[in-house]
């Protein structure tokens, strides 16, 4: 059996897709308008539904996110 590889974040996970948020926000930007522009938006809001998810799920109150 394969041994299972483990691998320690040293920022958590909202630093993580903040920082890709902006790095994909400034590649978008360089970009013409077209598929793989729509992409980089897509991961942008894919991003930041992780984050705001992420978010609520450490509340304390856990309201429904919005």
């Amino acid at each position: 059996m394969a041994k299972r590889r483990r691998f320690t974040h040293t920022t958590t996970l909202e630093e993580r897709l903040a920082e890709d948020t902006e790095r994909l926000r400034q590649q978008a930007k360089a970009m013409k308008p077209g598929v793989a522009r729509d992409s980089v938006l897509r991961r942008i809001r894919q991003n930041e539904t992780a984050s705001n998810l992420s978010e609520w799920m450490g509340s304390a109150g856990l309201k429904a996110p919005p």
